[in-house]
Parts: structure tokens; sequence; C-alpha cells
């Protein structure tokens, strides 16, 4: 959804009352804080404003996106959950006589700058992988492929000096061996190339993961976990 905000602690205590009641009045959504009126009133309308909730006849209940939105709590700690992300890894795979060569991309931003590893993007709201695959692609790449499911890959990021957290990704590995088109090999974020496996895990820079989801998807892997380490200047 769109609205993703920093929520204060007031309004998920309003969207946590809501989430177990059909609805509530402003007195009663009050007694979940210690905010006078005037303050109170103020975090109503951001949660209003956002469709978060809506006012019928003196009740507030909260709208579907709100629903949606308030299903994300964690009830017990009074907050929102942070949730992987989840984003399509694309194998677009070739021949060329007896060399097998798969589509790598260079990243030219941060972070993770200079590194190279495969195409792909996150997977929008309500979009299928297959067409995420595809838009992505063609966004990147200006080609165009029909795509299929090969394995999830659990990926997390952590600071390699104090094992801070960094990221967490679900990855949704598509294959493809049917890419049309002419190769965009440079826009804004990134260089294209073809290469082989041995081409790639050569350069200085890469994403191990990103040859991890070749090896595993010969293999036959349908699920893989793992845990990665940066240093400071690498992320």
């Amino acid at each position: 959804m769109s609205y993703e905000p920093e929520v204060h602690e007031a309004q998920t205590s309003i969207l946590r009352a809501l989430l177990f009641a059909k609805e509530a009045g402003f007195a009663e959504l009050q007694k979940t804080t210690s905010l006078s009126s005037d303050h109170f009133n103020f975090h109503i309308k951001k949660l209003s404003e956002a469709g978060l909730i809506a006012k019928n006849d003196g009740r507030y209940t909260l709208t579907q996106r709100g629903k949606e939105y308030a299903n994300r709590m964690d009830t017990d700690q009074n907050e929102i959950e942070k949730q992987p992300k989840v984003s399509v890894a694309l194998l677009v795979e070739r021949r060329v006589g007896n060399r097998r060569e798969f589509l790598v991309q260079q990243r030219l931003k941060h972070p993770y700058y200079g590194f190279y590893g495969r195409l792909g993007g996150k997977v929008r709201w309500g979009e299928s992988f297959e067409d995420a695959a595809a838009r992505e692609l063609e966004e990147e790449a200006g080609l165009t492929a029909s795509f299929t499911y090969k394995l999830l890959f659990h990926k997390r990021d952590f600071k390699k000096s104090d094992r801070t957290l960094l990221e967490d990704k679900l990855f949704i590995v598509m294959h493809t061996d049917s890419a049309t088109g002419e190769l965009v090999d440079q826009f804004e974020g990134g260089k294209n190339f073809w290469m082989t496996e041995e081409e790639f895990t050569a350069q200085e820079k890469i994403f191990t993961s990103a040859h991890d989801f070749v090896v595993h998807m010969d293999n036959g892997v349908s699920y893989h976990a793992q845990d990665f380490f940066y240093n400071d200047t690498e992320y």
C-alpha cells in the first residue's frame, strides 16, 4: 500500500483498538492514549487523511485499507511489524555456441555500488511474479520474455563489524531462456552484460547469492536461506 508512515504511538493505539472492534467513539479511542482532546484529535485527523479510518454517525471504523495495514501490527508490542522486501531476481539465459551465458548487471547506485549481480526489482502490490519479472526485464534491459518460477531465496545482509541487520529480502528467482529484443547495455543506475558464470565470478565485486541462484536452479533446489556480511565500504 502507498501509505507507509512512521506511525506515532497514539495512532497505533487507535488502530489496535479498532482492529478488535466493529466501531468505536472518540472518547473510547482517546482512552487508549494519554493525550489531551486536541492532541488526540490531531492523530485522528492524520489517520482519516491517510484513508485508514472513517467516521460515520460519530463512530470510527477501519477502512478496507486500514484493516490491511492494522493487520500487520504486532498487537503485543503495539507497533507495525517490519517485513522482508519481496523482489524478483531474473535468471536470463542464452546459448552462444558452447557458451552458456546469463544476463548480468553491474549496480551503479547505492547501496552496493559497483557490485555485479542479476537484474530484478521489488514486486508491486497485486502483481504476479511472472508479470514483475517481465516488467523488470523490459524496464532495465529493453528485452521481452516469459518467465518460470525456479526457487525462493531468503537473503539477510548484516554489517560485518557489529552484526546489525541491514536488509532482509525474499528473492523470487525467475528464469527464462527465450528473451528477445535489443539489449539496453546501460541505463541510470547500472550496466548490463552477457557473461558465463566463470566470467561473472571472476569480477572483483559480486553478489555471491547471484551465482548461488544458478547453482540451486541447476540442482533443483526450491528453497534456500543464507546470511551475508558486508563492511561499510561495500554497503
